[in-house]
């Protein structure tokens, strides 16, 4: 059955067409996204949800999402998707965060402009049929020093503008590194350096708890007199009481804000000040832009929801197309060894250590990760996913740690998997074969070669006689039909393992009469996913 996507907000044309070409039913309600009742009433069909900023995507929005599988945002912002509902729910929430990159940092220099030469304010009084040309005497952004907070992405735009327009750039981001800035051409500062040096200043980082007013009132107090201040990217990072008060003072000559702490912002003290330029959030409002974002939403939705390609998530790691194809058997690896260690283990998890060895060290780490914690996590919760268990792991305290290594024995690589409770550890290692089949090979330390099915027998017992026989003869007696057969032990005489693949599941009537021999110290029905 062909995956079912709604798109509750207005996008192209073109992007619901990209949805039916690729195969993905799509049902385009462009008005619905506003009708929060109707939208919970049908959110329970659909696999896949594209939005813009009007659809609020909230818990209980996503507790009636049965099937939802992904949240595609087409734009940077997700402030209307509660995120980590949508983890705790499994839902992967992906954005699309370079398709407005340019049209917003070509917002932020216009803007620039505006308030350098008072662009807005000489427009309306040569319209008033006033000609006031002594009235607005602007200042030159050459040779000027700007001042960028944030040079990723549409920051790192911004700077190869301000640098075409000859200005001098120093950038603030912890993230930045010397040698990267070094080759953007700009002077990487610490804060109150950018606050004391800049002529204009211009804001491109998210609103986090870091990042909120991060120009407040003492910021801007050790800001360059006379300083023009733009804000193109999210209300919450300027004091916006202070602003007012610096303003007013003149010890900031001028501010140019596209988005405010409250939006929409239909008051504010800023509104009418002669040196004041706003806009109501328009940094994304180009033709090309609206159009790129739905565009590309809809190619990673479609991406994922036909390949399990993850691009731009928030809240997993994103794998692409050719990662899938070439991670596809590893991934389910991981699973399996989780699944194992998961239903093994009855209390409480502590820690969770990851050993990748050989040639699955070059992949994505981070997707197998998930996949291994989440096998280990269903054993007590069916409804967790790679989305969700990272986040159910943190919750609950679990230490994950990850190591590698290059290629230590005779496979290409493997995957050990150790658990860590408060009573014990338990491990077990396993590898991908050439035909593509995920293959346990290592149980307590005992090297084993066990094909993975969806119902298997782990037993445990003393390296004595008498152990295949009563295994078969017991399993036989009952009808249970043995498909795969692996034996493994320490030493002679020592620890001993077995792992059966199974044609059906085992009856609990079975597992009592394995018991009732004496000869077994754990046996325990396993079940997995091999779909």
């Amino acid at each position: 059955m062909a995956p079912k996507v709604l798109v509750s907000d207005k996008l192209s044309e073109t992007a619901v067409q990209i949805f039916r070409d690729r195969g993905v039913e799509v049902d385009y309600l462009p008005d619905l996204g506003k009708d929060k009742d109707k939208l919970l009433e049908v959110i329970g069909q659909y696999d896949g949800l594209a939005i813009r900023s009007a659809t609020k995507v909230t818990e209980k929005i996503l507790a009636a999402a049965t099937n939802l599988k992904v949240i595609g945002r087409a734009g940077i912002g997700v402030d209307n998707v509660d995120i980590p509902a949508a983890s705790k729910k499994g839902v992967i929430v992906m954005n699309t965060p370079f398709g407005n990159s340019v049209t917003t940092a070509e917002h932020a220099i216009a803007m620039m402009f505006a308030v350098a030469r008072q662009l807005p304010e000489a427009s309306a009084s040569t319209h008033e049929g006033k000609w006031e040309k002594n009235r607005f005497m602007g200042v030159e952004v050459f040779n000027k020093t700007l001042g960028v907070i944030g040079a990723g992405n549409i920051g790192g735009i911004v700077c190869d503008r301000a640098l075409g327009l000859k200005m001098k750039v120093v950038a603030y981001d912890p993230f930045l590194s010397e040698e990267r800035a070094k080759t953007m051409g700009v002077t990487k500062v610490e804060l109150d350096e950018l606050l004391a040096r800049a002529d204009f200043i211009t804001l491109h980082v998210p609103m986090t708890e870091k990042t909120k007013n991060i120009l407040s009132a003492e910021a801007i107090a050790k800001a360059k007199k006379g300083v023009r201040i733009i804000n193109c990217a999210r209300g919450g990072l300027i004091d916006e009481a202070a602003l007012f008060d610096a303003l007013k003072s003149g010890h900031v000559a001028g501010a140019a804000l596209d988005v405010f702490a409250v939006e929409p912002a239909t008051e504010s003290p800023l509104f009418g000040l002669p040196n004041v330029v706003v806009t109501p959030h328009l940094g994304a409002s180009t033709t090309e832009a609206q159009e790129n974002v739905a565009l590309q939403v809809a190619e990673q939705m479609s991406d994922y929801l036909l390949t399990g390609a993850v691009s731009n998530a928030l809240n997993m790691p994103s794998v692409t197309a050719e990662e899938a194809a070439v991670m596809g058997p590893w991934v389910k690896l991981a699973g399996h060894l989780g699944a194992f260690v998961g239903q093994m283990t009855d209390e409480p998890v502590k820690a969770i250590n990851i050993l990748y060895d050989g040639v699955v060290t070059e992949m994505n780490l981070a997707a197998l990760n998930c996949s291994a914690i989440a096998g280990i996590m269903q054993a007590t919760n069916p409804d967790v996913n790679m989305v969700s268990a990272p986040v159910i792991a943190k919750e609950r305290g679990v230490q994950i740690a990850t190591t590698t290594q290059e290629k230590s024995g005779v496979f290409d690589g493997y995957i050990k998997l150790t658990v860590v409770t408060d009573q014990r550890e338990r491990s077990i290692a396993g590898t991908v074969f050439s035909d593509g089949k995920p293959r346990f090979i290592q149980i307590k330390g005992i090297n084993i070669d066990a094909e993975v099915g969806a119902d298997m027998l782990y037993t445990t017992n003393k390296d004595v006689p008498g152990i295949i026989g009563t295994l078969g003869g017991t399993l036989g007696k009952n009808g249970v039909n043995i498909a795969n057969f692996t034996l493994g032990r320490a030493k002679v005489g020592e620890d001993a393992i077995a792992i059966l693949y199974l044609d059906q599941p085992l009856d609990e009537k079975v597992v009592a009469e394995l018991q009732a021999t004496g000869l077994f110290q754990q046996v325990k029905p396993l079940a997995f996913d091999v779909a």
